[in-house]
């Protein structure tokens, strides 16, 4: 691979990228081993983001690209229209037996955004395979981030994401975001004002009637808004909510999935079973494509009652990718072999308290954690939002630590493999950041 700077970088446009900034000054990352990327030139720099949240096992990891290697060599592709192959249904039992049994099938797809809408369409078909077609409406959230396909974007509460691409799809409602500055500043774990906020589903039901919804997806922590962290009951109770009235609720935990929370999944941090979770991401570490929506046995078996042949019309050509599967094994493996749950564990009272040591720096207004996960909420310049979390990611990087920003708030959510040395090198580069920012 060329790790010298490109000739010429006009010809890619950048996902999510303010492109003539970045073209200007790029930051070029060429190689990637363990907790640290190195640059285009030479210089390291430590992830404290794993990668996109999609990571945990630390990069280059040994047993996963090895897996990748020998299936490319062996099976570079493989149909599952009508066909299949073996990886793609080891892979299935396996992910059951990572979620406790608690879920009956899984379906595949290649990415995050992939998975919310095939969760969506599966609530839609699902609720029509039982006679109950009139159920049509979605519920998403205000503030939440459910990919960027139209149903994710539809459900989905991130002004800047939407305003331009038209009316979406017809049919959604959002809750209220819980996020109140105000209440629940400097929270470790779940904050304790705002359970009340999922009450409002009875609203939206009393407005539409149970009888025209079909599920309520969210984030159990919303990560790409900037790390909003339910409170405590708030989740339970949407639980309650959607049983009463015959809604499914799904989970979007893309992010929290594969232990972000030191739990395999945030339904198991939260003891909440939702009908539904997306998930891809840290499904094979990052290293190829994944994506995969978990269901509940009834759901899978309402379809099962169909007539002979195709019970759900909806699948990608990647599907169960089979280099995709090795790599979800080899993750799998590497999750169990190296107790990477234990480690995360074992390292979040360390990890947060060096986050809320942040407390009192210049522009500092908020600071969350929970997990793996930190949230730093910074004061945002007047009339210029977002500018101010933007400098900092980009002195970051100069000064050799990788961070995230959404807003005016740092987000990050380093590899599960870190370690306090580490997160005193991460936090220690990022407060002097801090002292130093306009």
């Amino acid at each position: 691979m060329n790790q010298s700077r490109p000739a010429s970088m006009s010809s890619f446009w950048m996902p999510f990228t303010n492109n003539r900034d970045f073209k200007a000054n790029p930051r070029l990352l060429v190689s990637a081993q363990g907790m640290y990327y190195k640059d285009v030139d030479g210089n390291s720099v430590l992830d404290g983001t794993a990668g996109l949240w999609c990571v945990p096992c630390g990069h280059a990891q040994p047993k996963i690209v090895g897996a990748v290697r020998e299936m490319v060599g062996q099976l570079d592709f493989a149909p599952t229209f009508q066909m299949g192959h073996p990886a793609a249904f080891d892979l299935a039992e396996q992910l059951m037996e990572y979620t406790g049994h608690k879920f009956g099938h899984v379906f595949y797809t290649n990415s995050g955004s992939e998975a919310v809408d095939t969760a969506l369409k599966m609530a839609l078909a699902y609720h029509k395979a039982r006679g109950e077609g009139s159920r049509t409406r979605l519920i998403g959230r205000e503030r939440g981030y459910h990919g960027v396909g139209f149903g994710g974007l539809s459900v989905g509460g991130i002004g800047g994401n939407r305003k331009s691409f038209g009316p979406l799809l017809p049919g959604v409602d959002h809750l209220p975001h819980t996020h109140d500055l105000e209440r629940n500043a400097y929270t470790r774990g779940e904050p304790e004002y705002g359970s009340h906020l999922a009450d409002e589903l009875e609203r939206l039901v009393a407005l539409h009637d149970a009888s025209n919804i079909a599920a309520v997806i969210v984030e159990p922590v919303a990560g790409s808004t900037g790390v909003l962290i339910p409170p405590k009951g708030y989740l339970k109770r949407l639980r309650e909510l959607c049983t009463k009235h015959g809604i499914l609720l799904i989970f979007d935990e893309v992010i929290t999935g594969f232990g972000r929370l030191g739990t395999p999944f945030a339904a198991d941090y939260f003891d909440v079973e939702p009908d539904m979770m997306t998930s891809a991401k840290g499904i094979t570490n990052g290293v190829i494509p994944m994506g995969a929506v978990f269901t509940k046995r009834h759901i899978h078996d309402a379809f099962m009652d169909a007539p002979a042949g195709i019970e759900l019309f909806h699948g990608y050509t990647y599907s169960g990718h089979p280099v995709a599967c090795a790599a979800a094994l080899a993750t799998l493996e590497v999750f169990k072999e190296q107790d990477i749950l234990g480690h995360a564990v074992s390292v979040q009272d360390y990890w947060a308290d060096a986050v809320h040591s942040l407390k009192g720096l210049p522009h500092v207004i908020d600071l969350r954690t929970i997990g793996l996960i930190a949230g730093i909420e910074l004061a945002p310049i007047a009339g210029k939002p977002g500018v101010r979390a933007f400098s900092a990611f980009k002195q970051a990087f100069a000064d050799g630590v990788l961070i995230r920003t959404t807003g005016d708030t740092i987000a990050l959510s380093p590899p599960l493999v870190i370690d306090k040395h580490h997160i005193d090198d991460l936090f220690g580069k990022l407060a002097t950041v801090l002292k130093n920012l306009d």
